[in-house]
C-alpha cells in the first residue's frame, strides 16, 4: 500500500480550520465580529498555543528548579492541580504548578516586555532612595538584601 504524502496546507485552508476550531470552542464569529466593530482592535489578543506540552514537560525537566514560591490557590486550582499530578503527565502538584506557570507567563510575555521599562525604572528609583536613606541614618541603617 502506497504512503499518501501529506497535503500542503492552503490559507483557505486554514483559515476553515481555524473557524472550525474556534466553532468547537463554543465561540460565535459572528458575535466576536459584531463586538469588534464597536471596540478597538488592540482589546482583543489572540492566543496561539501548541496541541500538546510536551516541548514545555521537557523544558521544564532541564531546568533547574531550585526557587521556592509560596502562592494560595483556591480548591478547583488545588484540585486541577492535583490531576495533573495523578494522570502521571507530571511528578508532582509542584511540577504542575511551575509547569502552567511557565506556560502562563510565555502566554504573557509580551505584556510583560511592554511593562520591563517602567518596572526597571522603579527599581532604579528605589535604589537612589535607599541610598540617600543609608545616607541620612548612616551606619544604623539596615542593608536590605536584594529584591
Amino acid at each position: 500500500m502506497a504512503k499518501k504524502s501529506p497535503k500542503k496546507m492552503t490559507e483557505e485552508g486554514l483559515w476553515t480550520l481555524v473557524k472550525k476550531k474556534i466553532a468547537e470552542q463554543g465561540i460565535r464569529l459572528e458575535e466576536v465580529l459584531e463586538i469588534l466593530s464597536t471596540t478597538d482592535e488592540a482589546d482583543v489578543k489572540v492566543i496561539c498555543a501548541v496541541d500538546d506540552l510536551s516541548s514545555s514537560l521537557i523544558e521544564l525537566g532541564d531546568s533547574t528548579r531550585d526557587q521556592v514560591l509560596m502562592v494560595r490557590v483556591d480548591a478547583t486550582t488545588t484540585e486541577q492541580l492535583d490531576a495533573w499530578s495523578e494522570s502521571g503527565a507530571v511528578k508532582s502538584r509542584s511540577e504542575a504548578a511551575a509547569l502552567f506557570i511557565k506556560e502562563g507567563l510565555k502566554l504573557r510575555s509580551k505584556e510583560l516586555g511592554e511593562l520591563q521599562e517602567s518596572i526597571d525604572a522603579v527599581k532604579s528609583a528605589k535604589a537612589k532612595l535607599h541610598k540617600r536613606a543609608k545616607k541620612v541614618f548612616g551606619g544604623s541603617f539596615p542593608d536590605k538584601k536584594k529584591e
